[in-house]
């Protein structure tokens, strides 16, 4: 059978909605504190100690990144 375009159906399309809440800053901080050293990096390909040395700015600027995705 022979679909043309008008045979078509529109679909509305919606935008998930979060799963969780947004962290605060203190909690993404808490999850920093935890994080186990000399392990190998994730997906990302940056390691732990990196994080956890770069301070309370970087972990700021790191925060509003993640917020802002």
């Amino acid at each position: 059978m022979y679909m043309g375009i008008s045979d078509v159906r529109q679909t509305e399309i919606h935008t998930a909605e979060p799963l969780v809440s947004e962290s605060s800053v203190f909690e993404f901080e808490m999850f920093i504190e935890k994080l186990k050293r000399h392990k190998s990096p994730g997906i990302d390909q940056i390691p732990k100690e990196l994080i956890k040395a770069g301070g309370r700015t970087n972990r700021f600027v790191i925060h509003e990144l993640i917020i802002y995705i």
